[in-house]
């Protein structure tokens, strides 16, 4: 299929942040890490990543003690709470950069006219001094940021999508591709009924992982998305 064919078909892109269009060095991921041991729970970075990437990091948290069977549970509130003040503290000198290639990509896809969708598990605060660091502007970059904290339902629930199909006017999911490096955001772009699934190599996931939920494509970066297109 040529690449202008398919771009007709494709009308709304929806990319997740950290790890698919941000490089952040996985700070998020380090200090959830650091939060929960914080609180005596022995636990590995892999285990965070393989139960909490791409989820609302209170629902993150949760789920990595539970897979644990932690008796922290009933704590989360307080390991979350603590986990933002780490991470505050951690952004402070934090250098944020784009995945390589990938500003282009997402002023490529506008210029074609397909509208670009940001989407995270990060609340806005977080989502809005990452884009504020990497310089991105709304209308520029992208054309809507939605993140866990305006939404009711979290991935791998589709509301973040739906919300940007609404936003945007977008009404057939069938023309929205979803990409993101972690099984969740494959498995929010299922849910949504979105036409084209992609698992990217850049962020916090395996390809072992990232086949699970069984995507449309797995590539390297958001770079390569022109191969598939």
């Amino acid at each position: 299929m040529m690449m202008s064919e398919t771009k007709r078909e494709i009308e709304m892109v929806v990319f997740d942040m950290a790890g698919t269009t941000v490089d952040e060095q996985n700070v998020v991921y380090k200090t959830l890490h650091k939060a929960i041991q914080n609180f005596n729970v022995e636990v590995s970075l892999e285990t965070v990543l393989e139960y909490g990437a791409g989820k609302e990091k209170h629902k993150a948290i949760k789920d990595v003690l539970t897979h644990l069977k932690s008796d922290k549970l009933k704590e989360s509130q307080i390991i979350f709470e603590n986990f933002k003040s780490l991470l505050d503290t951690a952004y402070i000198n934090l250098a944020v950069k784009p995945i390589k290639g990938v500003e282009n990509v997402l002023l490529d896809l506008r210029a074609d006219g397909i509208k670009v969708v940001l989407n995270t598990g990060y609340d806005r605060k977080t989502a809005t001094l990452l884009l504020d660091k990497l310089q991105w502007n709304e209308k520029t970059h992208y054309d809507a940021l939605i993140t866990a904290s305006d939404v009711v339902k979290g991935r791998p629930h589709p509301d973040m999508i739906f919300q940007a199909m609404d936003l945007l006017n977008v009404t057939d999911a069938s023309k929205v591709l979803k990409a993101g490096d972690s099984a969740i955001d494959i498995e929010e772009g299922k849910n949504a009924g979105c036409g084209i699934t992609v698992g990217v190599l850049s962020g916090a996931q395996t390809k072992t992982q990232l086949e699970k939920p069984q995507p449309t494509y797995i590539l390297e970066s958001l770079v390569n998305l022109k191969d598939v297109l």
